[in-house]
């Protein structure tokens, strides 16, 4: 269990490291909360009846850490009793099946955690500087954009 004798963390983590669940909601444990609310985005092996075999992320990482702290803050102000954030996005290949991103958030009571996970992960989708490319088994690999992107779509939805 994490200890909380620090008050809140803001933990953010972009690696080429296999991702683990187990470690994301014990860097967000602590005594005063009864709910831990996670969302695990995995790799799923297809995309519009085409077979996808791995994605491939990159990130300008100096700049997605600071939009990772933004959403950060943003949580704290529309959800104060959350405690402990952690976010952790994975760089490099991810092969399917293993997580990409994995968003942890502890609160005393589950209406806060769960609400500020959903606003994270949305949010991380629209606002962080992180690319994927799709590869699939028999096709060309095609870089992604999401669809909720605000800083490749000029800020529109």
């Amino acid at each position: 269990m994490a200890e909380d004798v620090d008050g809140p963390r803001d933990l953010i983590k972009l690696t080429h490291e296999r991702l683990s669940s187990d470690a994301v909601s014990s860097s967000v444990t602590c005594p005063s909360c009864g709910a831990i609310s996670l969302f695990i985005g995995t790799t799923r092996d297809n995309f519009e009846e085409k077979k996808v075999v791995q994605l491939e992320y990159e990130a300008y990482v100096p700049m997605a850490e600071l939009e990772m702290k933004k959403i950060c803050t943003s949580i704290r102000t529309k959800w104060p009793s959350v405690r402990h954030i952690c976010i952790q996005h994975r760089l490099g290949v991810v092969p399917v099946t293993e997580a990409s991103v994995i968003v942890g958030i502890s609160s005393p009571h589950r209406v806060d955690s769960l609400e500020a996970v959903r606003f994270c992960i949305d949010t991380l989708k629209a606002t962080v500087p992180i690319w994927k490319k799709e590869v699939y088994e028999t096709e060309d690999p095609v870089w992604k954009q999401n669809k909720e992107c605000l800083w490749s779509s000029g800020g529109k939805k």
